[in-house]
């Protein structure tokens, strides 16, 4: 599976055009524009799946700065400064690493601004 089988390549586009800026990435935003925010648990799930890169069961850093590729392989790198700040809103335990109980993930990060 996708992330084109879950969202539209239109919305992805959409997002992705949002944020070309260096530091102009917010997750908030991003998450709203690409459809995302509108997802079941369990297309949130497997949109979590697709994400974690190596299957580990949580989204580290390293993998993080690389997010917005996972949508678009000729997409930018987040900035040291956006994968800071993307990491400290999702990662509720303090441990580095946003885990796969992504019901926390997605609902601090479907919140209002």
């Amino acid at each position: 599976m996708s992330l084109t089988d879950i969202l539209s390549p239109s919305d992805i586009a959409a997002a992705l055009r949002d944020c070309q800026a260096p530091d102009s990435f917010s997750p908030k935003k991003f998450f709203q524009i690409s459809g995302m925010s509108k997802k079941s648990s369990s297309q949130l799930k497997e949109i979590f799946r697709i994400l974690d890169n190596d299957q580990s069961g949580f989204i580290e850093e390293d993998e993080l700065k690389y997010f917005l590729q996972r949508f678009e392989c000729g997409a930018r790198v987040l900035t040291t400064s956006e994968t800071k700040t993307f990491l400290a809103a999702a990662d509720h335990d303090g441990d580095g690493k946003i885990g796969a109980e992504v019901q926390y993930w997605f609902c601090i990060l479907r919140r209002r601004e």
